[in-house]
C-alpha cells in the first residue's frame, strides 16, 4: 500500500506482519479469510490521511508466523488473538484505539470490544454476526455457504491438505460464490493470496475455525449468560446482496449499547467490492462522538 512501512512484530509466540501508516489516531484494521491486510488497499491509503493506521495480517495468516494450533483451536481463539493484538498496538504505542474487522477479523475486532473496553475506543465489524448466533442459525438454505465453519473445524490434517490440494479451485470457489461482484477482487490480489495459502497459513485458518466450533462460541454463551455488552460505539456493515445477514443489525442489538448499522453494495468482501461507499461510512463513524451521531 503506498505510503506504508512494512515490518515484523514478535508478541509472544507470534511474530506479526504489520503494514502502517498515516498520522492521527490510531485505527487497526484487521482482515478475514482466506486473504490477507492487503484486502484493505483501497481503503487504508485514504484513512491514513486521518488517522495512524495499523494493518496487520491475522494470527498465522500471510506473512504472520505463529505455531500450529492445539486439537480445538487453542491459540487461534478470538480471546487469544485479541490479547496478542492488545499487546501489538501497545509495542506500537498505542495504548488506545479504533479497529474496523472483516469476516474473522471482524470477530476478533468484537472481542477485543469485550475483554478490552478500557483499550477500545470504537469497533466496526463487517459482515458478521456474533459466532454464537452464527451457529444457532446455520442448518436453512444460506447454510450452503458456510461449509468453512464445519469443514475446517475437522481434525487436522484432514481440512489443511484438501485446502492445499486445490487451494486456487477453493480461493475462486470463494470468491465466486461469496462476493456480489467476483470482478471486484483483482486478479493481483487473486494471486496474492494464493501466495499466501502455504502449510502454515492453511494451518492458522483451520486452527482458526476449530477454535470458533469448539471455544468460541463457549466464550460468547459465557458472554450472553452474563449479560456482557460491547459498551463503546459500534458499527456494523453488511453487503446489500448478503441476504442471510439482513437482520445482522437486530441480532447486534442484544450485544451491544451504542450501534449504528450500515449497507453497501455488494456481496462479502465490502473492502474490495464497496472500498467508496465503506471509507465514507468508516470516516464518519471514526469521527463521530456516539454511533448514533453517524447518518
Amino acid at each position: 500500500m503506498d505510503g506504508f512501512e512494512e515490518k515484523q512484530l514478535t508478541v509472544g509466540e507470534a511474530s506479526y506482519f504489520i503494514a502502517q501508516g498515516g498520522d492521527g489516531s490510531p485505527v487497526l484494521l484487521l482482515h478475514g479469510f482466506p486473504e490477507t491486510h492487503a484486502c484493505w488497499y483501497r481503503i487504508a491509503p485514504r484513512l491514513a490521511g486521518t488517522h495512524r493506521v495499523i494493518a496487520p495480517d491475522l494470527r498465522g495468516y500471510g506473512s504472520s508466523e505463529a505455531p500450529p494450533g492445539g486439537p480445538q483451536g487453542e491459540g487461534y481463539t478470538k480471546r487469544e488473538m485479541a490479547a496478542e493484538l492488545v499487546e501489538l498496538m501497545a509495542g506500537l504505542g498505542h495504548e488506545r484505539f479504533a479497529v474496523v474487522g472483516h469476516d474473522r477479523g471482524g470477530r476478533v475486532a468484537y472481542r477485543l470490544a469485550l475483554d478490552f473496553p478500557e483499550r477500545v475506543e470504537r469497533v466496526a465489524v463487517l459482515n458478521v454476526v456474533p459466532t454464537i448466533d452464527q451457529f444457532e442459525r446455520m442448518g436453512t438454505g444460506p447454510s450452503l455457504g458456510y461449509w468453512t465453519w464445519f469443514l475446517l473445524a475437522q481434525a487436522e490434517r484432514f481440512p489443511e491438505r484438501l485446502l492445499l490440494a486445490e487451494p486456487k479451485t477453493v480461493l475462486d470457489h470463494i470468491f465466486a460464490t461469496w462476493a456480489g461482484d467476483p470482478g471486484a477482487i483483482a486478479a493481483e490480489l487473486r494471486d496474492a493470496y494464493l501466495q499466501a495459502l502455504t502449510p502454515s497459513t492453511a494451518a492458522a485458518m483451520c486452527a482458526d475455525f476449530r477454535a470458533s466450533f469448539h471455544l468460541d462460541r463457549l466464550d460468547e454463551a459465557d458472554d450472553r449468560a452474563a449479560g456482557r455488552r460491547i459498551t463503546c460505539p459500534m458499527l456494523v456493515v453488511t453487503g446489500s446482496e448478503e441476504a442471510q445477514l439482513a437482520d445482522a443489525g437486530d441480532v447486534w442489538r442484544a450485544w451491544t449499547t451504542d450501534l449504528a448499522v450500515a449497507k453497501v453494495p455488494g456481496g462479502h468482501f465490502n473492502p474490495e467490492e464497496a472500498p467508496e461507499e465503506l471509507f465514507q461510512i468508516l470516516v464518519d463513524f471514526l469521527a463521530a462522538e456516539n454511533a448514533s451521531d453517524r447518518p
